[in-house]
């Protein structure tokens, strides 16, 4: 029988719940214990396929499709695991399923309540999660925070579960905030309290309490925590801000919670063997040489809108064994103040995925820059599609080129929907989604990154490359490198002739892990970092030659 972790919050949102759920994941796999992992978040949207960037960061999909949590995408690069729809559980999904099943009469006329109707259908998916991954342990993270009236319901499933697994059989922590007063310089542990209290009054105990704080966290905070929380004082967890968050295992395991999970849960498991992740941050936060990428997108303000990339990123300089200076472009700033002014710096240029035709121009201007100038360039989905409008005006001699997505009535739609996607009114759902296979042309770049022929990466998208237009951009120098394999869709398209100029319509920034980083990302940060940009002198070695 598996058994479960259940994370919650107190005290703010974003308090670091999805770090803390991949790093016990990470401490448990590396004493050979399997893991699987689940998000739930309380929203009544399906998913969040559908939601802003600006209010929900990041849309991260699973190999299956599914469009989930931006801290699906942590569990998978700290555990280094697949992930399916099954590991992302919405209250819209909740309610879709047991309203669908009471209209087809499955209640036998009962009248529908959250308990037990709801709760049975959120412990449903606990265990039928168990049971399809085998795992060992199902850690599952509560989303929002305790008090948020819409994960009432939620609490509620964990609270029962410990009465149909078994006591023994579940774990609960708790994730809470410190804040740090300036005025008398100490932190103050009073909503950690309030946050366990109400946690208690829907009968929920922590058996841990994992406490964020900005500054050290002192003995007497943590016997205060112990007293008020009612917890054991070895369960009083600090975890302090770090420079990078691959330490936070190391943290973690440092303060015992990776044996106290164990003992608490009674777990088979061998000595944790963390030696890979601490060679990891041993390298992370050693001085190395900085490599410049621009990233140029529409949603760079908030930075999560792009967590996988950036992450990406930092995989594929570890493995050069340089630094990132990343450089966060505003695709409609290219348009106002010139692509030389805000890009003359970079030593390689991203532009990763979006939707909608704010800031299109300024992406295609920054395809156009690294096209004239030699400056490697990495397109994801749309990234790729504004490197095709970019020379289709300036290589065919298109002008009016462009996607119908961006203007409808546009004579050129080098990019266009697919035919089965024109009769499609629904949004949600609906898009090329998850892992297609792609084949691959030998000698490209493409091919020469990952090593083979056949490939499988993961889609978002709607709009396609046309391929009326094909032929003409092949004779021009765009070769299409990537295809399916039916030869019906353009997957990855290079520049001939540029030192590493590549689009792809998939995304591969979901697949990169900390030890083994996407092979685009990789070889992009591989010709970036030797590009020497007007101006730039090449820094001195860190540390001599071996």
């Amino acid at each position: 029988m598996a058994k479960y972790i259940f994370v919650t919050g107190g005290v703010v949102s974003s308090v670091g719940k999805g770090i803390t759920v991949a790093s016990i994941g990470t401490l448990l796999k590396s004493r050979q214990v399997s893991v699987s992992v689940q998000k739930l978040d309380p929203y009544l949207n399906v998913d969040p396929g559908t939601m802003s960037p600006y209010q929900h960061g990041e849309v991260f999909v699973t190999q299956d499709g599914a469009e989930t949590d931006l801290d699906l995408g942590h569990y998978e690069r700290f555990i280094d695991v697949n992930l399916t729809a099954e590991s992302s559980v919405t209250s819209g999904q909740i309610y879709s399923s047991v309203t669908a099943r009471e209209r087809q009469g499955e209640f036998l006329g009962g009248t529908i309540q959250v308990v037990p109707h709801v709760t049975n259908e959120i412990k449903a998916r606990f265990t039928n999660l168990a049971g399809s991954s085998g795992a060992d342990v199902v850690i599952a993270e509560i989303g929002g925070t305790v008090g948020d009236i819409e994960g009432r319901p939620f609490i509620e499933a964990i609270r029962q579960m410990r009465n149909d697994v078994g006591r023994d059989n579940v774990l609960y922590v708790h994730v809470t905030f410190l804040p740090y007063l300036t005025s008398t310089q100490e932190l103050k542990t009073k909503p950690t309290q309030h946050s366990v209290n109400e946690l208690r009054g829907m009968g929920v105990q922590p058996d841990i309490i994992v406490c964020r704080s900005d500054y050290p966290i002192s003995e007497g905070i943590k016997d205060k925590l112990s007293l008020f929380c009612d917890v054991d004082r070895q369960a009083v967890i600090p975890m302090p801000t770090v420079s990078t968050i691959y330490e936070v295992p190391l943290m973690l395991e440092e303060e015992g919670l990776g044996q106290l999970v164990v003992e608490k849960l009674g777990l088979n498991a061998d000595k944790a063997d963390l030696g890979q992740w601490q060679d990891m941050v041993h390298r992370l936060k050693a001085p190395r040489e900085l490599v410049s990428i621009a990233l140029v997108g529409k949603y760079v303000e908030l930075r999560d809108a792009y967590l996988s990339v950036r992450e990406a990123l930092h995989h594929a300089t570890l493995y050069h064994n340089r630094d990132i200076n990343l450089m966060w472009v505003r695709s409609e700033d290219l348009e106002q103040e010139g692509t030389e002014a805000l890009l003359r710096s970079a030593q390689g240029i991203i532009v990763p995925g979006g939707f909608g035709i704010r800031g299109i121009e300024g992406m295609v201007k920054a395809a156009t820059y690294a096209r004239e100038n030699g400056i490697p360039y990495l397109g994801l989905c749309l990234g790729l599609q504004v490197m095709a409008i970019d020379f289709a005006r300036h290589i065919l001699g298109l002008p009016e080129a462009n996607s119908s997505e961006f203007n409808p009535a546009t004579p050129y739609p080098v990019i266009d929907l697919r035919p089965g996607q024109k009769e499609i009114r629904d949004k949600g759902g609906t898009m090329r989604l998850g892992n297609y296979p792609c084949q691959l042309a030998p000698g490209s770049h493409a091919a020469r990154a990952y090593g083979q022929s056949l490939i499988h990466e993961r889609h978002r998208h709607r709009y396609e490359f046309n391929n009326e237009f094909r032929a003409r951009f092949e004779e021009a120098g765009m070769v299409s490198s990537g295809l399916s394999p039916d030869g019906r869709l353009v997957e990855v398209c290079e520049l001939a002739g540029h030192p590493w100029m590549v689009g792809c319509q998939f995304h591969p920034e979901f697949s990169s892990r900390p030890h083994r980083p996407n092979p685009l990302f990789r070889d992009f940060i591989g010709i970036a970092k030797d590009i020497l940009r007007e101006g730039a002198q090449p820094e001195l070695p860190l540390s001599p030659p071996e």
